[in-house]
């Protein structure tokens, strides 16, 4: 029987424990009992994790023997921002395919008011991307940067990971996505555009910044379903 897993909040040799709303969802809901056994990922590895205490605010954990774990690629999702229910909508997906970073950008297309609120959701896309590293039993939840605008990202503001960078086009006829992504490649990073895409500029300043252009075919998708399509792709072409 698969055991749930956890992403524990403090971790200190062999013991481990979850707190706060963590602990209360697993004492109060999931009604949890003293010797029951979870995986506990420790930002490290998996251990096998089993309750020594449990209260509303606290459970703690004995930690035994680690798992062994399938080397996944990493993958960087640049991602440009758009209307916030959409947007949460792929950050969530996305960490249940297996995305390692996320960075939002303010593109030319982003609405003022959502670029200027955006730094204060940060906090809840991350809760909301450990709650889905959890469902989806990850060792851990990918991290999410502070936004910041495309000529930094272009410009070296945020460092990217040694690898294929690739911004995706849908004005780009010539070279699909799947042509560009192969089983060698172990980092890769995807730039998905708000809705009505990215502009000509911004297309010529990913260009100039050594970005490959790729399509997801000809039909026009949303710009949460192209991330979502675009992060299933690259992480199976790239396994």
């Amino acid at each position: 029987m698969t055991r749930r897993r956890w992403i524990a909040d403090e971790v200190q040799g062999d013991t481990a424990a979850l707190t706060g709303e963590h602990a209360l969802h697993l004492s109060r809901v999931l009604r949890a009992q003293l010797n029951q056994e979870f995986d506990i990922a420790t930002g490290e590895a998996v251990r096998r994790g089993i309750i020594t205490s449990i209260s509303e605010t606290r459970v703690e954990f004995a930690l035994g023997e680690e798992q062994r774990l399938p080397k996944a690629p990493q993958l960087t999702l640049v991602l440009a921002i758009f209307k916030f229910d959409r947007l949460e909508w792929a950050i969530e997906k996305c960490t249940e395919l297996g995305v390692s970073r996320i960075i939002p950008v303010v593109a030319h297309r982003t609405d003022t008011h959502l670029a200027n609120a955006a730094e204060k959701r940060r906090e809840r896309w991350r809760r909301l991307a450990l709650q889905a590293s959890e469902q989806s039993r990850r060792a851990g939840p990918p991290e999410i940067t502070a936004p910041i605008e495309l000529k930094d990202l272009c410009g070296a503001g945020v460092p990217l990971a040694q690898g294929v960078k690739i911004v995706l086009s849908e004005n780009e006829n010539d070279t699909r996505l799947r042509d560009v992504l192969n089983p060698t490649m172990s980092q890769v990073t995807l730039a998905v555009g708000p809705e009505g895409g990215w502009t000509a500029d911004e297309l010529h300043l990913f260009r100039d910044s050594g970005w490959t252009a790729a399509s997801l075919g000809e039909t026009i998708l949303r710009a949460e379903t192209a991330a979502i399509v675009a992060t299933a792709l690259a992480l199976d072409a790239t396994r």
